[in-house]
């Protein structure tokens, strides 16, 4: 399926427009080992308008065979490339964004190219049960690696310290992988998936 970039994007999303749209699949927790459970997942990012990708991914959890046993997780959050925001950006809270983006041209985008030929972005995400997560790292062409920068937890939430996540365009499916450090244990594999694009 090609990639189409909507023409009414704000330049600096361009490099994620391919993420854009909803992505459904199957996976497996832990390192897909064959006693590993199995879900599905749906993956959906979408823009206002604004700078930033607005994301959200609903997992369940199936049999071998794909039937839905139950809910398993839902996460939403936000990605966006990272920069110094400046007075056309809006927030914090309420306070109104300028009527001209921050940047306005490619030429703009292009001086955010990071020494790898990549961009540098940002993704902060939520999870139900006291936890949200800071993601720093790349997106190159149609691959992602994210890394936690900070991970925030309510007194009562369970114990989860750090995670990476991978994401890669491999035949027109998305592909990613979520290594996380919880319970005491260092990072280890979480999770993984192969999500084909929705039409």
């Amino acid at each position: 399926m090609p990639i189409e970039i909507p023409t009414d994007l704000t330049p600096e999303l361009v490099p994620l427009s391919w993420l854009l749209g909803s992505w459904r699949g199957k996976g497996r927790l832990g390192s897909g080992e064959a006693e590993d459970e199995h879900f599905e997942q749906l993956v959906t990012f979408t823009t206002n308008g604004q700078p930033f990708l607005h994301y959200t991914a609903e997992s369940w959890l199936t049999d071998d065979e794909g039937t839905v046993l139950r809910p398993l997780s839902i996460e939403t959050g936000f990605w966006a490339l990272d920069r110094k925001l400046n007075d056309a950006d809006g927030g914090p809270g309420l306070i109104p964004a300028g009527i001209v983006p921050a940047l306005t041209t490619a030429d703009d985008v292009e001086k955010l190219r990071n020494a790898d030929g990549g961009f540098d972005i940002t993704a902060t995400i939520v999870h139900p049960g006291g936890i949200a997560e800071l993601y720093y790292g790349q997106i190159k062409g149609p691959q992602i690696q994210l890394a936690t920068d900070a991970v925030m937890r309510g007194a009562g939430s369970k114990d989860y310290s750090a995670a990476t996540r991978i994401f890669g365009l491999v035949n027109g499916d998305l592909y990613w992988r979520w290594d996380v450090a919880a319970n005491g244990k260092e990072l280890e594999a979480h999770a993984s998936a192969a999500l084909a694009k929705q039409p």
